[in-house]
């Protein structure tokens, strides 16, 4: 009977084309063949240890299973193929988050080296996609090993805390901002000119001296960073442009701290 299912010989559901479906239209999925892709896609993601790679297999995984489920010809499997959705489904938001803590740093929410090269990345390829630039600014918290010394590592852990709060809340939705190590800190500004990100670097140095001091010597001392702001050019790694922002800084730490040095070209 035209329309209707039926069972090959291992027992496998088989789908049978009508004769009222049109040309035009996707053959229907076999459902051997559609396990046997599972398969494959399991082996696949065995295989990586990318959480971008698994998902995106994970993604094509799901719009196969949505297409078979939305057959009519599969009825006697919607419900099976239905809890095989929401399983697939649930596993992307345990590899989300997954992906999130192995890409954060834990005490204080910004990202760490790995999510921060991962985010260069993408940045970076847009940035030369869309003939934009990309601002790289690396930041040294100052006198961080005086603050340590007085008053106790917790202390010092808790002003790099409140740093990622304060910058988060200044800097623009599309700035991304990382630690990059101890009281250093590495800063996005995609599609920024040099004027319009030293603006930015001066407004976050601004609202963090406003929301935190310190009290050392019965004297409340505001807490300060110094900056280098460099902009990629187009093509550059990563290293190279952290390189030139980072030699910058040492400048802004020469010249008396509390400032931020645009770094040479």
């Amino acid at each position: 009977m035209q329309g209707a299912t039926k069972k090959g010989q291992k027992g496998m559901l088989r789908l049978v084309k009508s004769d009222a479906i049109t040309s035009e239209r996707k053959p229907m999925i076999d459902s051997e063949d559609y396990y046997k892709q599972v398969e494959r896609y399991a082996d696949q993601i065995r295989r990586t240890r990318n959480p971008d790679e698994i998902i995106r297999i994970l993604d094509i995984v799901l719009s196969e299973t949505k297409e078979l489920r939305t057959n009519d010809e599969v009825f006697t499997a919607r419900e099976q193929i239905k809890r095989a959705e929401q399983k697939i489904e649930t596993l992307k938001d345990e590899i989300e988050q997954l992906r999130g803590l192995v890409q954060t740093d834990q005490m204080t929410g910004a990202f760490n080296r790995r999510g921060l090269d991962e985010t260069f990345i993408r940045e970076a390829a847009r940035a030369d996609r869309n003939a934009q630039s990309l601002g790289v600014v690396v930041i040294d918290l100052d006198n961080f090993k005086q603050i340590n010394d007085n008053l106790g590592h917790q202390y010092g852990d808790s002003i790099l805390i409140n740093f990622v709060a304060v910058a988060k809340e200044t800097l623009r939705p599309t700035d991304i901002v990382a630690r990059f190590g101890g009281e250093e800190f590495v800063i996005l500004l995609p599609d920024v000119v040099m004027e319009d990100a030293l603006t930015i670097i001066q407004r976050l140095q601004n609202n963090l001296s406003k929301s935190l001091s310190i009290q050392i010597d019965n004297k409340s001392i505001p807490v300060t960073f110094s900056a280098g702001v460099a902009l990629r050019s187009f093509g550059e790694h990563q290293n190279s442009v952290v390189s030139r922002a980072d030699k910058a800084l040492y400048q802004a730490k020469r010249t008396g701290k509390n400032c931020a040095i645009p770094a040479l070209a």
